[in-house]
């Protein structure tokens, strides 16, 4: 069950990040968080909280949801950049936090471009919600781009790193 500040601290990571939307279920509860302009609004909550949990105040109206945006059509790849990108596999975050290349700000990074990994290679740490969640490379091959900064924020999907197998 989640509790009020959780709920509050959610909503000021997506407030203060380029996170557009968060959606979390956990037992019998889901929360999903929807930035439509700059301010954040928690748009639906299915689950009884105590009445200890309810705040005085009176809550916000919920904001309607909005038809997500056509996604830009990509300009078509050439049969070689299609072949190339076809050998090309992409770690994602498989959840929304804060990209840690290192396991302390004082350690080297877990991987650097040219290095050799196999699936169960530690390329990175995703902290969500004070939890530092390792993440594994998942294939064997080498890494040939690192698409994300030191302490950036990431969203669920986002590629991390691309890997050639």
């Amino acid at each position: 069950m989640f509790k009020l500040s959780d709920i509050k601290e959610l909503v000021k990571l997506v407030d203060s990040t380029s996170i557009q939307h968060l959606e979390i279920e956990q037992e019998n509860m889901k929360i999903s968080i929807r930035k439509p302009d700059a301010a954040p609004v928690v748009q639906q909550v299915t689950a009884a909280l105590p009445q200890s949990a309810i705040p005085a105040a009176q809550p916000q109206p919920v904001a309607a949801v909005q038809a997500a945006a056509p996604a830009a059509q990509e300009p078509q790849k050439s049969d070689a950049a299609a072949e190339a990108d076809a050998n090309l596999h992409r770690i994602v975050s498989p959840m929304v936090g804060t990209f840690y290349a290192a396991p302390s700000p004082d350690a080297p990074p877990f991987v650097k471009v040219g290095d050799a990994v196999n699936e169960k290679t530690v390329v990175c740490i995703v902290e969500a919600m004070k939890l530092m969640n390792e993440i594994e490379a998942e294939v064997n091959g080498k890494i040939v781009e690192v698409l994300v900064q030191n302490g950036q924020l990431v969203e669920f999907g986002q590629p991390l790193f691309l890997v050639k197998r």
